[in-house]
């Protein structure tokens, strides 16, 4: 007994003495040229000397917020607010001190009530992860849930924010740069994870990957130049048994091109404004994943409105399935409440994924909702199936009549349709105060700004996606109104 207990000790102090050894106290210019020479020992774990907090600090959300504008797409991705907590310091490869969690995530079978969040887009339970270059999924070196796994940089801007609830937890990559520091290409994205049983995802699921504006893919210390090429950023889950994961897709060019998970790398801008569901709280296989950046959302379309035009009487869209498991194929089916108004043809076909191009049309339809269902299933074993909704909304009747566009020559707005803000061109002389004033199709004043200069720059991203009146007005008497989309 006695020689057994001196072994224990023997081992115990090995399994010490190598932890310590694994341990690398650096400052932050010497891991920074490490990276930049491609010299760092992803075996070993790199404590920053210089940085009295470089993994894990709990900021008021509000300190941070007067110079920032949270991000809205649609109701995925959730608009920060003081309930978000910062969830690290500006960093390059670090990560938060452990979380707790007040819930149980169900990972593949494993009960988890704590994690890491790594700056690198990126959630992981097991221990937190440093590594910039990212692994296609399936990898028997990583135990994540990656909506975008790249060499995120939040030195010189950008931030990583975390809320927890009872039943969820939200992660907000927001506006973050790309090793080393730049700035150029901005990325925004989200992750949401639940107990399964909050409302804030479809029922069934408990992971969801949401976007913004995706602009790069690569830092340069993973071959990337610009922003792009390189190793390409993974998107997906990977529980690092080399069974159970899957895939969303891998980027390194800019574009909306995007053939499936495992085919072709793709190009990022596949991801902008895109919310994607699913379930991982089963062993086996993981149900298709159906892509749509209106599946958080309503579709808006108009019909009878005098101040249209007859082109606003429809819309179209595109709706993708992808079986994110290697070798397998997958199939949709695809429905509308109004079958006389729904067409779509096929785009992409390839075995583990599919796009459709979608048209409704609204004419002579009463104000009310419609819905367009998918049905999507793959061939794994189990067979396994998805299904989605997408709503659409006919927001108005044929007798609706609205304001009109009174346009003076010397007055213009672009871009328009805009995404972000507009440019506001004018002479009204300024010392008359001119103002813009953002009226919604249903006559409400949503927003007012003071024209200071004759070229103005205005943010209009708080505003919801539609049709709006932009009208300056002056003390003189001018007025001009311009109808401007928000897109």
């Amino acid at each position: 007994m006695q020689m057994k207990k001196k072994l224990l000790i023997f081992a115990c102090s090995g399994s010490i003495l190598a932890a310590a050894q694994n341990n690398v106290n650096i400052t932050s210019q010497q891991y920074n040229s490490l990276k930049q020479s491609n010299q760092l020992d992803l075996s070993k774990h790199y404590r920053l000397t210089d940085n009295s907090s470089p993994q894990h600090a709990v900021h008021p959300m509000n300190q941070v917020m007067s110079s920032r504008a949270s991000s809205t797409i649609c109701s995925c991705l959730v608009p920060l607010d003081s309930t978000f907590t910062l969830a690290m310091t500006p960093n390059d490869d670090g990560s938060s001190s452990i979380i707790l969690l007040p819930f149980s995530f169900n990972y593949y079978g494993v009960m988890y009530d704590s994690l890491y969040i790594n700056n690198n887009g990126n959630i992981s339970f097991t221990s937190p992860y440093p590594t910039y270059t990212p692994d296609s999924f399936p990898s028997l070196n990583f135990n994540m849930i990656a909506p975008f796994w790249a060499d995120v940089d939040t030195r010189a801007k950008g931030v990583v924010f975390y809320k927890i609830t009872p039943t969820a937890l939200i992660v907000k990559w927001d506006s973050v740069g790309y090793y080393p520091s730049m700035l150029d290409k901005l990325n925004s994205f989200q992750l949401i994870i639940t107990n399964g049983a909050d409302s804030i995802l479809p029922s069934g699921d408990n992971v969801a990957f949401c976007y913004g504006d995706m602009q790069w893919t690569t830092g340069s210390a993973s071959s990337g130049v610009n922003g792009f090429g390189g190793t390409p950023a993974t998107a997906g889950v990977n529980i690092g048994n080399g069974s159970d994961y899957f895939q969303v897709g891998r980027f390194d060019h800019a574009g909306t091109d995007f053939d499936g998970p495992y085919n072709n790398v793709d190009g990022v801008d596949f991801l902008d404004n895109q919310g994607m569901y699913f379930n991982v709280a089963a062993v086996g296989n993981i149900p298709p994943i159906i892509i749509n950046n209106n599946i958080c959302d309503t579709i808006d379309v108009y019909t009878g409105d005098t101040t249209r035009s007859a082109g606003d009487e429809f819309i179209t869209f595109k709706i993708g399935v992808s079986t994110p498991e290697i070798n397998q194929t997958v199939n949709a089916v695809l429905t509308c409440t109004e079958p006389g108004s729904f067409t779509y043809t096929t785009n992409i076909n390839t075995p583990t994924y599919k796009e459709y191009a979608c048209t409704f049309t609204a004419s002579h339809l009463p104000e009310s909702l419609y819905y367009v269902h998918v049905t999507a299933s793959d061939n794994g074993t189990p067979a396994m199936q998805s299904n989605r909704t997408i709503v659409i909304k006919n927001k108005f009747s044929a007798a609706l009549t609205g304001i009109k566009e009174n346009k003076l020559s010397s007055v213009s707005i672009y871009p328009n349709p805009a995404d972000g803000s507009i440019t506001v061109n004018h002479n009204f002389n300024t010392a008359s105060n001119p103002i813009l004033s953002v009226v919604n199709v249903m006559g409400q004043n949503v927003m007012t700004a003071q024209l200071t200069i004759q070229q103005q720059t205005i943010d209009i991203s708080s505003l919801c996606k539609g049709i709006y009146f932009a009208v300056i007005s002056s003390k003189e008497g001018k007025s001009s109104t311009i109808k401007i989309v928000r897109r």
